[in-house]
């Protein structure tokens, strides 16, 4: 994973209600195959780090969703764009990439949840895969 590029970016909901703002956006683009975010993004979720602080104009159209004790989702209560995942523990944002203005140094080069992926799709980009267990041994480790 491409942990040590980063930039700054401004996005917002396909209806404009709720804008976002990153000041630390890792270039580095993940894919999460789970059952959760399968349901909630309808595929897989692409996102990018963006770290523990947001800011967030809007708040108001903004709609959390805890998701899990360790979780929350995040999406505008006015057009349903889903917006970002937080994990509780650390405050960690992980905000869906096609919100940002275009970003040129994205690199897709992750995917989570491999395990939980279903056959009817497959990236072309080869990536570092991790399954589930092995997402959840990381975690546990930091």
């Amino acid at each position: 994973m491409n942990t040590s590029n980063t930039t700054e970016a401004t996005g917002s909901c396909l209806c404009g209600a709720v804008t976002i703002h990153a000041n630390t956006v890792k270039t580095s683009v993940g894919a999460c195959h789970c059952n959760m975010c399968r349901k909630w993004a309808g595929g897989p979720l692409l996102v990018v780090e963006c770290g523990e602080a947001l800011t967030i104009n809007g708040e108001d159209n903004l709609a959390r969703f805890n998701s899990s004790e360790w979780a929350e989702r995040a999406f505008c209560k006015n057009c349903g764009s889903h917006l970002f995942y937080r994990l509780k523990p650390n405050n960690l944002h992980l905000v869906s990439a096609g919100i940002f203005e275009p970003i040129d140094n994205l690199v897709f080069d992750h995917q989570v949840f491999i395990d939980e992926k279903p056959s009817y799709y497959t990236f072309a980009n080869k990536t570092h895969d991790m399954t589930g267990a092995e997402v959840f041994a990381l975690f546990s480790d930091a």
